[in-house]
């Protein structure tokens, strides 16, 4: 599957909702999930490995009581490099009601599969 092709189908399932679909469909193994520096004690912080990112999904959404709702941009490709705009109105458990927004910058390898994902956003 070419980058594109797999961006393209990241956004979608993200659009359903679909978040483990996706990763089990379009992540290889080993993939690596990384956080941006200085997160909060008891943040998600980096893992490796697909099972480590389903945990790292299923910790989140126990953090969350209620979603208001979300938006994902239509992804950017570079080589095998793409990157999207993600929002997310939720209610926290310990934080009330959060906009989240974020950059996405994932890597897909020889392979077709994304074995990288990067997030980027404003801590607090």
């Amino acid at each position: 599957m070419s980058t594109e092709s797999v961006a393209k189908r990241l956004v979608v399932l993200c659009r359903e909702g679909m978040y483990e679909e996706a990763q089990r469909e379009l992540y290889s193994q080993d993939a690596q999930s990384i956080e941006p520096e200085g997160g909060p004690p008891g943040s998600l912080g980096n893992v490796k490995g697909l099972d480590a990112i389903f945990e790292k999904g299923k910790k989140f959404q126990e953090s969350v009581t209620e979603v208001h709702g979300g938006s994902i941009s239509d992804p950017v490709v570079a080589g095998n490099w793409f990157s999207c705009s993600m929002t997310l109105d939720v209610t926290m458990k310990e934080y009330g009601r959060v906009n989240m927004t974020e950059i996405c910058v994932y890597h897909v390898n020889k392979e077709g599969k994304i074995d990288r994902e990067q997030f980027f956003y404003d801590m607090g």
